[in-house]
Parts: structure tokens; C-alpha cells; sequence
């Protein structure tokens, strides 16, 4: 497949016996740690332009979640071998695995979009130290706001065994976020880069499993770590932290980005009238140098 702006050799590791993740690590060895985590159902592709405007300097490690991107597609079956248990806990493991693996043991800048935050500030649960910078974009870190309601089209993947079907038979989650994911129209090869990567029953599986984790009730196997997320989130408040957002996102929406700017009250704010979910789409230009001189300002 043709990938537009994504120059880009990925990597991969066996992060689980049997499965192979696919990484980008781009920059000199010896710069500053910026951990870029997407979400669903984007990859790694996701975050091109900001690893291009950055790479000369920084060392970016972008990681494409079990399941998506250009990673493996493990079946969750029982009987499956090797099998997965598409969790958050699970990506929080398998990011932990990747860093150790690369020898990433100090300090991090954590870049995050969707899901990316909820695994990003999971793994950061682990030692909160470690992370001294914080690049945030349409994403969350805690529960649904209570003022908010649950989106029609996300519980239609959540809680219909019907919409699952159609998600995973014509891949509907992926081809209707690269549609209607931005305010800008994209290039046609754009589109089909973040969805094509997910056309077929099988590679469609991550998308989905994403959707069925979602926690919105006390018995869901992620609020317990979401709640812990969310709980220390005010204590990143005293670190730099830049804030990308598109108000047009009709999940990650200001009921969003206001708890965002209500624990982090220093946090640089971006937010763009005219910029969807996928904020990097429609606002790389002006969001790549204002995060490198955001970067630049707040060394380690």
C-alpha cells in the first residue's frame, strides 16, 4: 500500500510470544524520549508529519498497537495460538515491553491521540516521574464527563452484536473516520492509508475490541485503571504540557478538553473551531512548529 508522507522504515519486536508489534523509532539515539500513542482506529500513521517536523532532533518512538497498523492480527479465541486479550491492560504491557526493549529507562515526553491517552497515562501509572512533558490531542484520560452522552455510532460497536458484524465484515469504524474524521477533505490515498490497513474480517479485529473496551460502567475491565489514571492526572499539572484540540470531534469534545484544561490550568491550549478527531490532519501545519518551539522551550 501506498502510505502519503510516511518516508518511514517501521520496525518490529515479538512483544508476545508469537506476535510482533511494528514501531517507528526515528531521531538520534541520544535525544529527548517523545512517545507518540494513537488510538482507534488510526496507527502510526497518524502522527507522520509531527515525527518528520521533530526526527532531527528528537527520538521518536511511535508504536502501531497489537492489531493495528502494520502490527500482527492475533485472534482472541480460547482456542486461538498465540492468543490475545485485546485490553487496555494489555497495551499498557505491551508499551512497557517495547520501551524496555529499546533501552528507554529515563525520562519521556507522552503524545497522545484517542486511546493513546487512556494507555498512555495507564503506563504512566507505573512511575508518573518519568513523564516530564505532556503533547495532548482530542483524547482522554478518565471517564465520560457526566454532562456528556455516549455517541449513537460508538454504541453501535459497543453493545450490538449486529454492529460488530458490520464493523469487522466492512470495516465501517475505519472507512467512516477517514471520511468524516477531518474537517479538510483528504487525499483519496490518505484515506485508504488509515483505512486500508484494515479492510477484512480479520484485520478489522482491533478496531472493534477498542470499541467493546470502552469503559463507561463500574464493572468494566478498564474503568478501574482509567480511574487511576484520571485521579492523577492533576498531579501533571506542575510539568509542561501543550494542548492540540479539534472542537468539531463529536467523541473527544469540550466536555473533553475542559477536564483536560481543569488539571492541567498551565497547559499551552490549541483549539481549533475548524479541526476534527483527527486534529494532525487538519492542522499540521500549524500544530508541528508550534509543537517543536513548545518542545524547544521546555528542555529536560
Amino acid at each position: 500500500m501506498n502510505f502519503p508522507d510516511y518516508p518511514f522504515q517501521p520496525q518490529r519486536i515479538e512483544i508476545r510470544p508469537g506476535i510482533a508489534m511494528s514501531f517507528l523509532d526515528e531521531g538520534p539515539r541520544d535525544g529527548d524520549v517523545i512517545v507518540m500513542l494513537h488510538g482507534n482506529p488510526s496507527w502510526s500513521f497518524y502522527w507522520r508529519h509531527l515525527v518528520g517536523g521533530l526526527s532531527d532532533r528528537y527520538r521518536c518512538i511511535v508504536p502501531d498497537h497489537v492489531g493495528m497498523g502494520l502490527s500482527d492480527r492475533p485472534d482472541d479465541a480460547p482456542s486461538a495460538s498465540p492468543n490475545y486479550d485485546y485490553s487496555l491492560q494489555s497495551r499498557i504491557e505491551d508499551l512497557d515491553a517495547l520501551l524496555k526493549h529499546l533501552g528507554v529507562d529515563g525520562p519521556v515526553t507522552l503524545a497522545v491521540h484517542d486511546w493513546g491517552g487512556m494507555i498512555g497515562f495507564g503506563w504512566a501509572l507505573r512511575d508518573p516521574s518519568r513523564v516530564k512533558r505532556l503533547v495532548i490531542t482530542n483524547t482522554a484520560s478518565f471517564p465520560l464527563p457526566r454532562s456528556k452522552r455516549f455517541p449513537k455510532r460508538l454504541a453501535m460497536g459497543r453493545d450490538s452484536r449486529l454492529g460488530g458484524w458490520l464493523i469487522r465484515r466492512f470495516n465501517l469504524f475505519a472507512r467512516g473516520a477517514a471520511w468524516m474524521g477531518t474537517t479538510r477533505s483528504l487525499p483519496k490515498a490518505v484515506r485508504a492509508a488509515y483505512a486500508g490497513v484494515y479492510d477484512g474480517w480479520d484485520n478489522a479485529i482491533s478496531t472493534l475490541r477498542f470499541m467493546q473496551d470502552i469503559p463507561l460502567d463500574a464493572g468494566d475491565r478498564a474503568m478501574p485503571l482509567v480511574q487511576a489514571a484520571a485521579a492523577a492526572l492533576a498531579g501533571y499539572a506542575d510539568r509542561p504540557a501543550f494542548i492540540g484540540w479539534g472542537l468539531r470531534d463529536f467523541v473527544f469534545d469540550r466536555h473533553f478538553l475542559a477536564g483536560f484544561r481543569d488539571a492541567l490550568p498551565n497547559a499551552e491550549v490549541h483549539a481549533f473551531e475548524d479541526a476534527n478527531h483527527y486534529v494532525l490532519e487538519d492542522k499540521h501545519e500549524v500544530l508541528v512548529p508550534a509543537i517543536r518551539r513548545f518542545l524547544d522551550e521546555h528542555p529536560l
